[in-house]
This record gives structure tokens, sequence and C-alpha cells, in this order.
């Protein structure tokens, strides 16, 4: 895996909690895909202008954008008609990590892939 000249740079630093500017400059033109303790998630497509598209393991894609509301914060929000999620991610040996900042929930992501293809999403009204 080729990782891009801003990734390379922020493994070298110790791990901190990314602002707006270093995640939209790690993964800006990706796909990763996340795992949650060794357990397929899901992935995300990040697009120019903060859009993405995400898709659960096996589920249909929902579009969004995302913001940095706070240092430290990185804050999605989906037109799925849900209210934000907000996580914070920091950049180890193996690619970024993703803790979600809500209350009552214990989910920490893991970047296991990346690629430039995107995901594999049909058109409204499209299929069965």
């Amino acid at each position: 895996m080729h990782l891009p000249a801003a990734l390379v740079f922020l493994l070298a630093a110790p791990a901190a909690a990314l602002d707006g500017a270093g995640f939209e400059a790690a993964v800006t033109g990706q796909t990763l895909e996340w795992q949650n303790h060794g357990i397929p998630y899901g992935a995300e497509q990040y697009l120019p202008d903060r859009r993405v598209i995400w898709q659960f393991e096996g589920g249909p894609c929902q579009y969004g954008t995302w913001s940095d509301p706070e240092p430290g914060q990185i804050c999605f929000l989906y037109d799925n008609g849900n209210d934000r999620q907000c996580w914070r991610f920091e950049i180890g040996g193996s690619g970024l990590r993703a803790e979600f900042l809500g209350l009552g929930h214990n989910r920490q992501l893991q970047e296991v892939s990346r690629s430039t293809a995107p995901l594999s999403c049909p058109g409204p009204g499209l299929g069965v």
C-alpha cells in the first residue's frame, strides 16, 4: 500500500487528534474500509469539498458531509435524517483510528485498507 505524502508526514508525528486540515489531507480522494475490534464495519469514500459516501458492511450508501466544529472533532451529517456523529481521528502505525465521541457508545474503528476506487452505490430507485 502506498501512502499519500501528507499521511507519511503525519505518521512520523506522535498520535494526536487530527484537525480538519489534517483529516482532509489524509482522506480526500480515498475510500477507506473500517473495522470495529477486528470485525468489518463499513467503508467511506471521501470526496472533495468535505463530501462523503458511507456504506455499512453489506448496507446501502448514505451521502453526507463532514465538518470540524471544534479542535480534534470531525463530525459527519448524512442525508438519512439522523443527528450528526462526531469522531476523534488519529494516525497510528497501521493507518487511521477513529473513536466515536457520542455518549454511551464505545465504537473504535481502525482503517484496514484504502484505495482510490469509488464505492459501489446503485442510483436511487434502481435494483429490486
